[in-house]
């Protein structure tokens, strides 16, 4: 976050300024969990460039544009169409990093961003490589999931923003008027693992009031406090909003103290700036609170799934055909999957049916119930919804009875429904495709539900893996 001329009495007051109450989020949001240990990955690698390049990120440094390759590599890998943005400062040349993914509509863009380099005397892993990994981490994740988003989603890491937002101010500059009017929404992640960590939502832009909202509903939904902020144009999110572009966004404290109201709501230490090592050369791995970090990255994911998907007005329909259900092969973990924890795995003693993880539940020779879930809406427009998946079961029981089972479900509300249940009878080994029509849900948000559960004998294995929910 750029340092600013003075610390304004309104800034201070504004980060004492608590908020009760929010609006409700959209109904339909997924809200994906991103894996901190991925994001704290990145953050590895930041720190080994800035470790060898000088001890630091800076903009006309090697350390800023070895960050920049590591960001386009990933992103490049992961699908999206990367393009560099080079441009002059009285540092040297430093450059902007756009990615797209393919698909969503041209005419309705939702971007998120960060800013990449970090000030001359630190490596910058809070300030800002917490929300460079973020961001990153979250834009793999969505590429991974096989989502069809609705709106075109763009992603911006800047250079020069620690010399006054110069890399996100040239992008906009580079925009005909026609191409920023496309911009529906720009969401901003600066700082978002402080150690001495608040929860603060932008609340400078009135153009922004709904991306705002969802911000905060999501942090009243896992039941941790947050305040509003005025970040008094700071960061970069004020190149778009000078431009009339709705924008919001997280920060997690910088430079302020924290105050003994905060402390007894966030917990931390009263009286202590939120990041002490703020444009300091310690801001370094071990300034980071891992727990701030994995809340930001989750929100992160949140807003990324909802904007891909909302209806923002464009012109392009909501996709049909593709698959509703994210991370559909497991490919990226346990990412947007809940229930039990240790199912969804790489472990080789089972074959995925593609790639290298599956969801494997029982196996254990040992009484137990395990599950996976995911939170789906299936569209009202749609005239077809088909639940398919591929299922491999071995067993060391044998005879007739059912001593291990596997359920397929799905839960409207109180209401759970049974699509089928396998058992070790008849266990065959060998991957078979399962489908089952969905129509009788169609404009309900619902869970789809595998259960499992096993005796204290001996083992049965259902392996699942290539799940999906096709609409036509």
């Amino acid at each position: 976050m750029r340092t600013p001329r003075a610390i304004a009495p309104v800034l201070a007051a504004a980060l004492a300024a608590s908020v009760l109450t929010a609006t409700a989020p959209t109904a339909t949001a997924a809200s994906p969990d991103i894996p901190v240990a991925n994001v704290q990955a990145h953050l590895a690698q930041l720190q080994s460039i800035a470790t060898a390049n000088g001890g630091n990120r800076g903009t006309g440094k090697p350390g800023y544009l070895a960050s920049v390759n590591y960001v386009k590599g990933k992103l490049e890998a992961a699908g999206f169409t990367t393009t560099t943005q080079s441009f002059s400062t009285s540092s040297g040349t430093s450059y902007n990093l756009l990615a797209e993914l393919p698909g969503g509509d041209p005419n309705s863009v939702v971007m998120m961003g960060a800013h990449l380099d970090s000030v001359a005397n630190g490596a910058g892993i809070n300030d800002n490589g917490s929300g460079s990994a973020g961001v990153l981490e979250a834009a793999l994740a969505y590429a991974a999931s096989g989502q069809t988003p609705r709106n075109k989603v763009r992603v911006g890491f800047w250079g020069a923003e620690e010399l006054g937002l110069l890399g996100s101010k040239h992008y906009m500059s580079s925009l005909s008027t026609t191409e920023k009017d496309k911009i529906e929404l720009y969401l901003n992640y600066d700082m978002i693992g402080s150690p001495n960590p608040g929860y603060f939502v932008y609340d400078d832009n009135p153009v922004g009031n709904t991306a705002r909202d969802e911000l905060t509903a999501w942090y009243t939904s896992k039941g941790i406090p947050w305040e509003y902020i005025d970040v008094q144009g700071r960061s970069d999110h004020a190149a778009f909003r000078s431009h009339g572009i709705a924008t919001s966004g997280i920060f997690s404290g910088a430079e302020t103290v924290k105050t003994s109201a905060q402390a007894q709501k966030w917990g931390g230490t009263a009286g202590t700036a939120f990041d002490r090592c703020y444009h300091s050369s310690c801001d370094s791995s071990s300034n980071i609170n891992v727990t701030a970090l994995d809340r930001g990255a989750d929100l992160i994911g949140h807003m990324l799934w909802l904007y891909a998907a909302k209806d923002l007005g464009g012109t392009t329909p909501p996709p049909t055909g593709g698959n509703l259900l994210q991370n559909a092969g497991f490919e990226s973990g346990a990412t947007v999957w809940t229930g039990t924890s240790g199912p969804i795995t790489s472990n080789s003693g089972r074959p995925a049916r593609s790639g290298s993880w599956k969801a494997w539940l029982g196996g254990n020779g040992s009484a137990g119930t395990e599950t996976i879930n995911q939170s789906v809406a299936v569209p009202s427009s749609a005239t077809a919804a088909t639940l398919s998946f591929w299922l491999r079961t071995d067993t060391a029981e044998s005879g007739s009875t059912a001593y291990d089972t596997m359920r397929a479900q799905v839960v409207d509300g109180s209401t759970v429904t049974t699509l089928a249940t396998y058992s070790n009878v008849g266990a065959n080994a060998t991957y078979a495709q399962k489908s089952f029509d969905l129509s009788a849900w169609k404009g309900r948000t619902v869970t789809i539900r595998f259960t499992m559960t096993e005796d204290a004998s001996l083992q049965t294995s259902f392996v699942l893996d290539d799940t999906a929910l096709a609409t036509s």
